[in-house]
């Protein structure tokens, strides 16, 4: 039988959703094991001098605990 556990995880790119997106995944990747899936929940972006200057997303990752 497979247990999971999802966690939430917030992360920001100059580039675009998908990059921020792929960070995260890395980052958490460092640390977490087994990572099956990831839920992108929320897609914002920060303006500055009216244009976008960072893409955040807020999602969440699912992992098979050991």
């Amino acid at each position: 039988m497979s247990v999971l556990k999802v966690i939430e995880v917030l992360s920001n790119s100059e580039t675009s959703w998908e990059d921020a997106t792929k960070k995260a995944v890395e980052k958490a990747s460092k640390s977490v094991k087994n990572i099956r899936s990831v839920y992108v929940q929320e897609h914002s972006a920060a303006v500055k001098d009216g244009k976008v200057s960072e893409f955040r997303v807020n999602l969440k990752i699912t992992f098979e605990l050991e």
